[in-house]
């Protein structure tokens, strides 16, 4: 069996055997097929796909090719959740505290940012000192005592799709129904939760654009867990505009505490998605019987700082200064060199926004990475200050930079000022933050 053989067979849309398959996975996370020619294999399958059986064939051949995790020993269901990936999505910091905080078992493995995305790791890190690689027995442990554990995942968790993920980043693979299925749901099968929340995006921010689209993602997913005896539902949400007002990783953990500190209210659109997703998260667990019941009691945990303080109590048992998680206190870990408005430069109402292009300039601000290697300074980014719809002056600023490099603040500004369309006359029509469930 050759590598090339396989990738001229899937340039051509022949569908591959599972024996292919297993045979490909191994030889590359082995070392015996290069960079290269699996860079060729995804951009063969992100443009000619996979059937449903290939999808869960290479979703099986990368679980099996690492460890999977047994979380029996913690008591009760092990919820974990996902997103697909967005902009200014700090969902993560906020649901997990709290469903853990109402009684839930949250143990969950995160990634990095990927292409225009945030990642949760990252957002984490800008805690000074917290570590998010931690050995297994003490991933349980933390899980046991309080309830929530966020960390990075493990070196012989689906170690393929971890060489694989990196690799997608820097080859413009990422925007693959197949690529991106297989991808969170061998994580999530092998890292061992009984149940999965998923987030999937939809939208001009997200990697799957049309609704049609991420909703077959999700069909997919769901497919693949139920097969394997896991409660999955996914819920489809919009990313025509970053969801929170910040882009950025302490931008980001700024916001999250806000939310946790009963900053931001009930009728904001990060609010309100993390309340749906903790409702469906608390209603898998048994927590709770309906979605008012989960509503009350995730409700109930911000008004009392059981949430936030779930959230602190996970900082410090993963060797984080908590003393962060303050409204005040994290602006700290916010400060940077210069802060920057960008402003319209006309008159009217946004009527579109590219969000991907919002990522891509907080990205060049040195808030995510061009290539696997780059670093990120935790905080700089960018800070919204209108929304879709929203009606502008000439001079307003539609957002602020937060900068430290003062030589990406040009290239930052075209991208990000390309990303919004301002028209005269005022749009009635708001997308739904919620597109629909599917179970």
């Amino acid at each position: 069996m050759r590598a090339v053989d396989l990738i001229d067979k899937k340039r051509r849309s022949e569908s591959l055997s599972a024996v292919e398959i297993q045979w490909l996975i191994k030889g590359y996370l082995k070392g015996d097929i290069p960079d290269y020619q699996m860079s060729a294999f995804l951009m063969a399958v992100c443009l000619n796909g996979m059937d449903a059986r290939e999808t869960a064939e290479l979703t099986m051949s990368m679980m099996r090719e690492g460890d999977s995790i047994d979380l029996s020993e913690i008591p009760g269901v092990k919820v974990d959740k996902h997103s697909t990936g967005g902009v200014g999505d700090t969902t993560t910091l906020v649901v997990a505290p709290l469903v853990a905080a109402c009684g839930g078992a949250v143990a969950k493995m995160s990634g990095r940012g990927l292409g225009h995305t945030g990642g949760t790791l990252d957002k984490l890190e800008s805690i000074p000192g917290l570590s998010v690689e931690l050995g297994i027995r003490r991933f349980i442990e933390q899980v046991k005592n309080i309830g929530i554990a966020v960390i990075g995942q493990s070196g012989n968790l689906a170690p393929a799709d971890k060489k694989i993920y990196a690799l997608r980043d820097v080859t413009a693979t990422v925007s693959s129904v197949p690529l991106i299925a297989s991808s969170i749901m061998s994580k999530k099968l092998a890292a061992g939760a009984d149940a999965i929340v998923l987030d999937v995006k939809t939208g001009s921010g997200a990697f799957l654009e049309t609704v049609e689209e991420s909703r077959r993602l999700a069909k997919t997913m769901v497919e693949i867990g139920n097969h394997l005896g896991r409660k999955v539902v996914a819920l489809l949400t919009d990313m025509n505009q970053p969801l929170g007002l910040a882009v950025g990783n302490a931008l980001e953990m700024r916001e999250a505490i806000e939310v946790l500190a009963g900053k931001i209210k009930g009728g904001n659109p990060l609010y309100e998605v993390c309340m749906l997703l903790g409702v469906h998260m608390l209603k898998l667990g048994g927590i709770a019987g309906d979605d008012g019941a989960a509503r009350k009691l995730l409700e109930e945990a911000v008004k009392s700082g059981a949430g936030i303080g779930r959230l602190k109590a996970m900082v410090k048992a993963q060797d984080g200064d908590e003393s962060y998680i303050d409204v005040d206190k994290i602006n700290e870990l916010c400060a940077v060199k210069a802060r920057i408005p960008v402003c319209a430069g006309q008159k009217g109402h946004i009527s579109s926004m590219r969000t991907a292009r919002i990522g891509q300039a907080a990205q060049m601000l040195g808030a995510g990475r061009a290539t696997k290697d780059d670093g990120i300074d935790p905080a700089v980014g960018l800070v919204m200050h209108k929304r879709l719809h929203d009606a502008v002056e000439a001079n307003e600023p539609i957002c602020t930079f937060y900068v430290n490099d003062e030589t990406r603040v040009q290239g930052a500004k075209t991208v990000f000022l390309s990303g919004v369309t301002i028209e005269a006359a005022a749009c009635r029509q708001n997308s739904p933050m919620v597109y629909g469930v599917v179970e």
